[in-house]
């Protein structure tokens, strides 16, 4: 009986934890249009936010994919030296991809192109989307 209440409460856990990105091998960040501050990036399935932050174990994958109306280019503010493929997101769907091997602090934001859709308004100043990643 306490194995399986054991056995529970690991599942329980587990379950609770299933959305957090933190410390999987491949980690999904979407960016997306948003009516205040005219875009936010989320981790897996988090909230959107403009300033994120986790911390991964070496030989983690991070995916990223433009889901904002805006054409996004991602850049490596600082950290341990990477190359980013495929670094300029220029459309809704466009994805980039890419590995961590070195322990370090690696730090991520996007340079933002024009936005010509017609209608799309938005409230107050833009968003500076910047990411934080520890890699232990």
């Amino acid at each position: 009986m306490k194995a399986f209440l054991a056995l529970l409460v690991i599942s329980a856990t587990t379950a609770a934890f299933a959305g957090q990105a933190v410390g999987a091998s491949n980690i999904g960040i979407t960016i997306r249009h948003q009516k205040v501050g005219c875009h936010a990036w989320a981790i897996g399935n988090g909230a959107y936010k403009a300033t994120q932050s986790l911390t991964v174990k070496a030989g983690t994958s991070l995916s990223f994919t433009n889901n904002d109306v805006m054409p996004h280019a991602l850049v490596q503010l600082s950290g341990p030296r990477i190359a980013i493929h495929s670094a300029r997101l220029a459309k809704m769907g466009a994805h980039t991809a890419f590995v961590l091997l070195k322990p370090g602090t690696y730090v991520f934001g996007t340079k933002v192109g024009e936005d010509y859709t017609k209608g799309i308004v938005t409230v107050g100043e833009d968003n500076v989307l910047r990411l934080v990643v520890t890699v232990k």
